[in-house]
Order: C-alpha cells, then sequence, then structure tokens
C-alpha cells in the first residue's frame, strides 16, 4: 500500500468537504471520488459560472454546493479548505466544533510525498527563487518536481515520485496558515505588508509566513533574509539549522554580496559567481539567487549553479522583455502585485521609466512607493482602482516636484498601454508593473500579462 493509500483509507466510509473547485483542488476531489469517498465540493461560484470540468466531477459522483451560501447548512467529517477562505469562517468554526477535521491539498501532499522538499514562501520573490532553485537541481541532474502556487499541482502525481527526487514548492501565505507540516528546506525570502485585504492584521500575515518553519526539526534546514527586519527576528524562534543571506553585511553562515561578488559562508568563505554572470537584472535578483544557492547546498555544484545563472532569462511576467519597438523596450512585470516588489523592478534598471502602475486595492500602504516613483518614473500612468492612492502617496513623497513626474490617468487598461506608446520616444523603457492585484479587471496577474503583451504585441 503506498502513501497515498494510506492516507486516502483514513476517509473511507467518511464525508469530505472540499471548499474551493478552482484548479488546484481538483486532483484531489478526483482521487477521492477514486477511493470511493462521498465527497461535496462547495464554491461561491453559481452553477452558470462553473467551467465543463466541475460539471464532470459532478458526473463522476460529486455533490455540488455552489453559490452565495455555499458555507452554510455544510456537514463532513473533513474539510480540505482552499487557501482563499479564511479558516475563522463562522461555519467553518462551527465545523470543528462539531467535529470535522480541517485540512487541506498542500497539507495532504506533505502527508503523501516521499520526496524531500524544498518550500519558499515571501512577500516577493519566491516565484523566482523556487524556480531558480528547481534549475540548479536539474542541471545537476535530479529528476525534480516544481509545484505548489507555482505550477500543477502534485497530489495526484505523488504515486509517480522516488524517494530520490527532489520537490520544489512555493507556498503562498494563504497555503501556509494554520500549516502543520514543514519542508526540510525552508526559505523565507523576504516579508512586507501584502495581501492584508486577506488577514485580520500585518501580524496574522507575518504568523502565515512563520509557520513554514514552525514544526521543522534540528535536522531540517531554514534560509532567511538578513537584511529584512521580518525574517531576522524569525532567528531565535527556529529550531533548525539556519543559513542567512545579505547584500549589507557578511552572516555568520550563508551567503553575501561584496564588492559585485557573491560568496557562501560556512568553516571557509567561498567565491560563488560574479554578480555579473547572473543574466536577470535587478539587485533583487541577486538576492533570489543567494537564496536558492543556500537552498541547493551540497546537492549542486558551484559550476551548475554558475550555468544556471548565464542562461536563465527569467519566468514570465517577471520583468519580463516582450519586445522593443522603434526603439522603445516594452517591460510585462505584471507578477508586480505590491509595492514592494514594483519598487524592486523599478531599481532594475540605469535609466527612468515610463510605469503603466495601478489594480485591485488590497489595503497595503503606498506611502514607500511614492519617492520611489519620483526617483525612477519619468512619466507615470495610473489605472486601475489604486490610482488615485498611488497618485497621492507620489504627490506627498518628500522628493516630488510638479511635473516630475508626469502623471497621466486613463481608466481603460489597454488605452493605458497605447498612450505609453504614444508618449515614448527612442531609448525609453515601458514597464507594466502595478503595484497591486489584477482582481479589479482581470483574473490574474497572468491574464493582466498576456493582455499587457498582445496589447504591445499589436502595436
Amino acid at each position: 500500500m503506498t502513501r497515498l493509500d494510506q492516507y486516502f483509507a483514513q476517509w473511507q466510509g467518511k464525508k469530505a468537504l472540499v471548499l474551493g473547485v478552482g484548479v488546484s483542488n481538483r486532483p484531489l476531489v478526483r482521487l477521492l471520488l477514486r477511493y470511493g469517498i462521498d465527497v461535496t465540493c462547495c464554491d461561491k461560484g453559481e452553477r452558470e459560472k462553473q467551467d465543463p470540468e466541475v460539471l464532470e466531477l459532478e458526473a463522476r459522483g460529486a455533490k455540488l454546493h455552489l453559490g452565495e451560501h455555499y458555507l452554510d447548512g455544510l456537514e463532513g467529517d473533513v474539510v480540505f479548505r482552499t487557501p482563499g477562505i479564511h479558516p475563522d469562517e463562522p461555519q467553518l468554526l462551527e465545523l470543528q466544533a462539531r467535529g470535522a477535521y480541517m485540512t487541506s491539498e498542500m497539507e495532504a501532499f506533505f502527508a503523501v510525498c516521499p520526496a524531500p522538499i524544498i518550500g519558499v514562501t515571501g512577500s516577493d520573490g519566491k516565484t523566482t527563487t523556487s524556480t531558480l532553485i528547481s534549475e540548479m537541481l536539474k542541471a545537476e541532474g535530479y529528476h525534480v518536481w516544481l509545484g505548489g502556487n507555482i505550477g500543477t499541482p502534485l497530489l495526484d502525481r505523488a504515486d509517480e515520485m522516488e524517494p530520490t527526487d527532489k520537490v520544489v514548492l512555493e507556498l503562498s501565505n494563504r497555503q501556509l496558515m494554520y500549516f502543520r507540516y514543514a519542508p526540510h528546506i525552508a526559505v523565507v525570502t523576504n516579508v512586507s505588508p501584502n495581501h492584508l485585504d486577506m488577514h485580520k492584521d500585518y501580524a496574522e500575515y507575518i504568523s502565515c509566513k512563520r509557520q513554514i518553519f514552525a514544526h521543522q526539526t534540528p535536522e531540517d534546514r531554514l534560509i532567511l533574509n538578513l537584511d529584512n527586519d521580518v525574517t531576522r527576528s524569525f532567528i531565535p524562534e527556529a529550531c533548525s539549522q539556519i543559513s542567512a543571506f545579505s547584500r549589507r553585511e557578511e552572516p555568520r553562515r550563508g551567503a553575501f554580496l561584496r564588492d559585485g561578488v557573491i560568496w557562501r559562508k560556512g568553516e571557509t568563505v567561498e567565491k560563488i559567481m560574479d554578480q555579473s554572470e547572473i543574466l536577470l537584472p535587478g539587485l533583487h535578483n541577486v538576492e533570489n539567487y543567494m537564496a536558492a544557492i543556500l537552498a541547493v547546498q551540497g546537492m549542486v555544484s558551484d559550476e551548475h549553479i554558475r550555468e544556471v545563472a548565464r542562461t536563465f532569462n527569467g519566468v514570465e511576467h517577471r520583468i519580463e522583455l516582450v519586445r522593443e519597438k522603434d526603439g522603445v523596450r516594452y517591460y510585462n512585470d505584471s507578477i508586480a502585485s505590491s509595492p514592494t516588489r514594483t519598487i524592486a523592478g523599478l531599481r532594475s534598471f540605469n535609466q527612468k521609466l515610463i510605469l503603466i502602475a495601478g489594480g485591485y486595492d488590497k489595503h497595503v500602504p503606498f506611502d514607500p512607493l511614492g519617492p520611489e516613483i519620483v526617483e525612477h518614473v519619468k512619466l507615470l500612468i495610473l489605472t486601475g482602482a489604486t490610482a488615485p492612492k498611488i497618485e497621492a502617496a507620489v504627490l506627498a513623497a518628500p522628493n516630488y516636484k510638479p511635473g516630475s513626474p508626469e502623471i497621466l490617468h486613463e481608466e481603460d487598461f489597454y488605452e493605458a498601454v497605447r498612450l505609453a506608446a504614444r508618449m515614448a520616444k527612442p531609448g525609453d523603457v515601458v514597464i507594466l508593473s502595478p503595484a497591486g492585484p489584477a482582481f479589479d479587471r482581470f483574473k490574474n496577474f497572468m491574464v493582466r500579462g498576456r493582455e499587457f503583451k498582445k496589447t504591445v504585441m499589436s502595436l
């Protein structure tokens, strides 16, 4: 009997509730049905808004509980919660009070995965860092599975995995909320105010990030950003083996940047690579590389690390060069769903930019973004729900002077892109870096980025 068999055997004869029928939970529903478990799928989308795959699950035997009141009147023995639903919803607390076991698709994967897991979280940089770790491991010859908050769900692939494989998971704050497992190697890239619309306060958001190492043992490893106040504060809390990375100082053990060189420090100090060898632009990507280098320490040779640095040209929607037209370069940074992410993008260029910004309001402060826009942007085109807040932050910046940057508003997203193209001159850089999620207009940042790219390509 495999780990997968053992895990689902415990729920046979029980009633399972799956809250949310998005992409990550659908393989879970199919597995529950495969093992003969009574499963009800609960989702706030009305029946007419569900895609054919959900209706196919119903045809296979799943019950559907849909619509505005999808959390009302539920009964079940085990509840698989989607990350988008807060565990403290009254209906969920009531289910727990009646004895229901609360878990998630990601916890189920940790329970059945036979291979070592490297988990990556953070407010910014976790997708790039996860991908870098995966690429470095693959360069060394490992069979690597990349998933979690990135890529495809892995739960239904667990039976294909071997103990010699490596699993790399990007883990979001919502996936980690009340999490009861821990990766063998945990990476926290940084923590800054983000997703506050989904949390009671910033303290709860930080607590979610802390969960990635809360259940680690002294045999596990934790990698932290020494330059970030929050992640630095995690050091005395952890019982695992700690390595840190820094652009500003030399850690007791870890990686650091000095005079344009990345060094690794253990019993000795070793040069890993010159910063100039990294193909990706920006100091934030130097941090991502240092985190990845520490994550693969002892598994990947320095030569393969350098090979990845010289050839890896980034992940879609992350300062992605779309095209150059009439001497103007267009970059897609749609992943920038927070002010800190946009700041990192602005700092990646050595010239003043034309910035398209604005998106869904998740109630994070824009004050730190204002001075950065003044310093790095010559034309700011604002669109979306947060446009007034971003403009206010720029006007309030101590380094702001009227007209620098020029600020324009364009409510229509596509017209905002075309406006940027009309205003640009040869040698300019136009970047979409919204500083907010896409939900005010698009399903997610990926759709927003692809619409940006299509518009740019049609110029």
